[in-house]
Order: C-alpha cells, then structure tokens, then sequence
C-alpha cells in the first residue's frame, strides 16, 4: 500500500505560481511511476503530468506543457508539480497518483485546490 498526501495548493492570481507536493508513505516512492491529475468543477478527473520512476520520462497535457513541470525526489518519497503562468481554467481540484507504469495508476490522494483568479 501507497499513501499519497498532496499539499501546496492555494489561491493565487492568473499569472502566479504554485508548487504542488505529493508525500508518499508506505512503500519507496522509486518503485512507482507517479502523475498527477485535475478535476474541476463538473467535469470529470483529467491527466496533467507523469514521470516514471526514474525521472527520465516525463509527459504532460498539452494545455500545460512548457507551464507546468512535473518532478521528483525519490530520497524524499516526494513528487513536485510547478504550476507557472497560471490561468483561470488551471483551477481544479489536483490529486496525485502513484502506479508500477506511467499512466497506470493504482493510488491516489485525497488532493488540494488550485484557484486561479482572474
């Protein structure tokens, strides 16, 4: 078992930056690959970011990609979101995943609201 808490979320102006945390306890975060997802009001949860365990492969939403960069510190057990030139449409509920390949995802957190004012 993965246990997956996010942080960082926040309120913050159309333009601004957030960086979103993913802690994982329970089994070494280098054996997973980790995502992250969005679910805005709505509408249903979407992919944003992924990275394999090794950090060497990486893929993004196309909306997001060259805005946000996905990371991680396997030392840590942690995965990073930096969210930069925010927009309104960013603003979502996010949640963190962890699974054996990118884009297979067995757990998942319990997320942090992202609000982007305009």
């Amino acid at each position: 078992q993965v246990q997956l808490v996010e942080s960082g979320g926040g309120l913050v102006q159309a333009g601004g930056s957030l960086r979103l945390s993913c802690a994982a306890s329970g089994r070494s975060l280098g054996n997973y690959a980790m995502g992250w997802f969005r679910q805005a009001p709505g509408k249903e949860r979407a992919f944003v970011a992924a990275i394999n365990w090794s950090g060497n492969t990486v893929r993004y939403l196309e909306s997001v990609r060259g805005r946000f960069t996905i990371s991680r510190d396997n030392a840590r057990s942690t995965v990073y979101l930096q969210l930069n030139s925010l927009k309104s449409e960013d603003t979502a509920v996010y949640y963190c995943a962890a699974g054996p390949q990118v884009m297979k995802f067995d757990y998942w957190g319990q997320g942090t609201q992202v609000t982007v004012s305009s």
